[in-house]
Formats: structure tokens, C-alpha cells, sequence
């Protein structure tokens, strides 16, 4: 396989796009803002208009793109992948989107040769630039299987995770718990501090405890450090995704709904331009009366 196409060129995407030029594939490329396409392109990329014609230019198609709706557009929308009269056929999808989405695309797809393959990426935009993104990808074994290069391109942290659409239920899955652990830790933090015990002695604290890991520490670091990555926050999307679906299965999931509705709150307060630690951080400030992170 020598040419891959590539849709959506934002802030992951461009990341992932990047390490499999790095990589050597070809590359064609396209997003709604061609602006955003341009550091790949000075890479040797070439932009498409759209993504038929990315897909008649390629062997296989790769996406990250932030809404069911553009999923939907790229897949089955005018000018999308089901209009292409050759070239690739198969689109593995890495978006951040409900199960329900991927699942109704593919079938549609399929009825015109396609395979959809759909993934998700745990990790952060210097993650996907750096290559170390974990990948969750579900469908055909075969097929995961068959293109480990393409995917050990953009990651050395690779899971199969069942049939198609598992990969959005896992994305929504980390996000929640992620959300809940943003929230408790900031929550414990700002209460531990009116007691008197500083960020950094609970953080030495943890470390030196059975909870102790690389996420809650990351987290840690910045609660105590209150040096916040100004960043899009998706969460309270990817959340709401899974709080969604737990309600058609009649799943009452209360920590997760309530950690909704504290980043809801921070979006309505226009505390959101943050990372996710950040955001918590900032909510409990507010809550709090205590001077807001920067």
C-alpha cells in the first residue's frame, strides 16, 4: 500500500496525517478548511477538494472529524466517499462519534463495496504528533490485522476491540471515566486545600500510594502547577455520547451524569478554552470563590 488518504486535518488529525508521511505512504488529504491542510501539504500531502476525491486517489481512507453530522457528510454526503467510481473501498474512520453513526454509515456504504473499519484515539494533540496515541479499532480482525503498518504509523499502543462500532463505545467509555477523574481529583484538591494540605503534598501523597499512576500523576501535575493547555475541550460531547446511550439501555450512570453537568456548567461560564484538568480545576475555583487557573 502506497497511497492513504486522509480526512480532517485538524489538530489530531494533522498529527496522525504527519507520521505516516513520516512513515513514507503518499498522502492525499482534504477538510472543509483548506487552511488547516497547509502544514501537510508543505509536507508533500496533496489536498482534494472532496472525499470522492480523495478515495479515487487512494488506496485507503483514514478520517478524524469532530461531529456525527460530518461523518455522515464525508461517508454518504454530496461529493462523499459512496460517489467514488474507484480507488479505495476500504475507510477506517477514527472521529469521535456515537456507535449508532459508524454503524448506520457502513451500512449504507456497504451496498456500494465499501468496508468501514471504525477507530478511536486516547491522547491529546502532542500524542498524535509524537505517535504515541493509543488506537482502539473494531470490525473485520482480517483487515485490523492486514494494515498493522498504517496503524503502527500513528501508534505503538494498538487494541482490537470487537465488532464494529466497539471503538466509539470505548472512546465514550474513556471519557467518562476521564471526566469523573478530572472532577474528583479537582474536587478533593480544593477541599483538601481549605483544610490546609497544599496540591503538591497530596500529589507527593498519591504517588506514594496504591493509587498511584501515569494519568492521575499527569493530572496531578497540572492541578498543582495551574499551568492549563489552552485547548478545544470535546468531552462534554464524547460524554454525552455515552450518557445517550446508557439511557436507551436503561443504565442509570448518576457519577457520570453529574461530571456532564459540572463541564456543562464550565461551558456555559466560558471556562472551556482548557484541557480537561484545567476546566475541573476552574469549576471548583468558582465553586469555591477561589482566583481562577489561567
Amino acid at each position: 500500500m502506497n497511497t492513504l488518504g486522509f480526512i480532517g486535518t485538524g489538530g489530531m488529525g494533522s498529527g496522525m496525517a504527519g507520521n505516516l508521511l513520516k512513515a513514507g505512504y503518499k498522502l492525499v488529504v482534504n477538510d472543509l478548511r483548506r487552511e488547516q491542510a497547509r502544514g501537510l501539504e508543505s509536507q508533500g500531502a496533496v489536498f482534494k477538494e472532496t472525499p470522492k476525491a480523495v478515495a479515487e486517489s487512494c488506496e485507503m481512507v483514514l478520517s478524524m472529524l469532530p461531529y456525527n453530522q460530518a461523518v455522515h457528510a464525508v461517508g454518504l454526503g454530496q461529493g462523499g466517499l459512496h460517489e467514488a467510481t474507484g480507488g479505495a473501498k476500504l475507510w477506517v474512520d477514527f472521529s469521535s462519534i456515537d456507535k449508532k453513526t459508524i454503524v448506520g454509515v457502513n451500512a449504507e456504504l456497504s451496498k456500494k463495496g465499501w468496508t468501514v473499519l471504525d477507530g478511536s484515539a486516547g491522547g491529546v494533540e502532542e500524542a498524535a504528533a509524537a505517535g504515541t496515541l493509543s488506537l482502539w479499532i473494531s470490525g473485520s480482525k482480517q483487515l485490523f490485522d492486514q494494515h498493522q503498518p498504517v496503524f503502527k504509523a500513528m501508534s505503538n499502543k494498538i487494541l482490537h476491540v470487537g465488532e464494529l462500532g466497539n471503538a466509539k463505545l470505548v472512546k465514550n467509555a474513556m471519557a467518562m471515566f476521564a471526566a469523573v477523574q478530572h472532577l474528583s481529583l479537582a474536587e478533593i484538591c480544593s477541599w483538601l486545600k481549605k483544610g490546609g494540605l497544599t496540591e503538591e503534598t497530596f500529589r507527593t501523597i498519591l504517588k506514594n500510594s496504591q493509587q498511584d499512576s501515569a494519568a492521575i500523576d499527569r493530572i496531578m501535575e497540572i492541578v498543582v502547577s495551574r499551568k492549563y493547555k489552552p485547548r478545544k475541550s470535546w468531552m462534554p460531547k464524547d460524554v454525552g455520547f455515552g450518557l445517550d446511550m446508557a439511557r436507551e439501555m436503561e443504565v442509570p450512570m448518576p457519577f457520570v451524569a453529574l461530571a456532564y453537568q459540572m463541564f456543562s456548567i464550565a461551558q456555559a461560564a466560558g471556562m472551556d478554552g482548557y484541557e480537561a484538568t484545567g476546566i475541573a480545576c476552574n469549576v471548583y475555583d468558582l465553586i469555591t470563590g477561589q482566583k481562577k487557573g489561567v
